[in-house]
């Protein structure tokens, strides 16, 4: 098991390294998909089979798409790839920064904290990740709304950003 969940760390680190070193929308797309996958397979390996689904229903059901509708307005005849020098370039400078950074710190981490959620307790009737989603409704209702605002209000940013002089989504009355 600890060699499956190091395994996805390490696919997290290179994804998001791929990530930041790509200019190209395209490939920092499929990056991103990577990402959020082996995010939540992180999140399933440490018991929370709910929210791994949620993550992954919502960001690339959702988030994703107006990344992929901007990204396609923003056509480029000759992306760059990660096989390009700059690129890579940039991938090797991210990941020597990584290694340098995890070196420092690499004396005080111990993989008896990676423990499940539902480790901690003897009996119990609920997951550990469905009794924390009621908890997340229940006190944090207030930030999904906010959150909901703020999505509406990158969706009229990205119409508005993408739209031509005198045409598109929203226009001057």
């Amino acid at each position: 098991m600890t060699f499956s969940v190091m395994l996805l760390l390490c696919c997290v680190v290179l994804g998001l390294a791929a990530v930041a070193s790509n200019p190209s929308p395209y490939f920092s797309a499929l990056g991103l998909v990577v990402v959020a996958g082996v995010g939540c397979g992180l999140l399933l390996a440490h018991g929370g089979s709910f929210l791994s689904l949620v993550l992954f229903l919502i960001y690339l059901g959702g988030m994703l798409v107006v990344f992929a509708y901007s990204a396609a307005l923003a056509a480029e005849p000759y992306p760059e790839t990660w096989g390009s020098r700059p690129v890579a370039l940039h991938m090797v400078v991210y990941a020597a920064g990584v290694v340098f950074v995890s070196g420092l710190f690499w004396g005080g981490w111990h993989g008896s904290s990676w423990v499940l959620a539902d480790e901690l307790s003897e009996l119990t009737l609920l997951r550990g990740d469905v009794g924390g989603v009621g908890l997340m409704y229940f006190q944090g209702g207030w930030m999904l709304v906010v959150s909901g605002w703020v999505l509406l209000l990158t969706l009229f940013v990205v119409l508005e950003l993408t739209r031509g002089l005198s045409r598109g989504a929203l226009r001057a009355v």
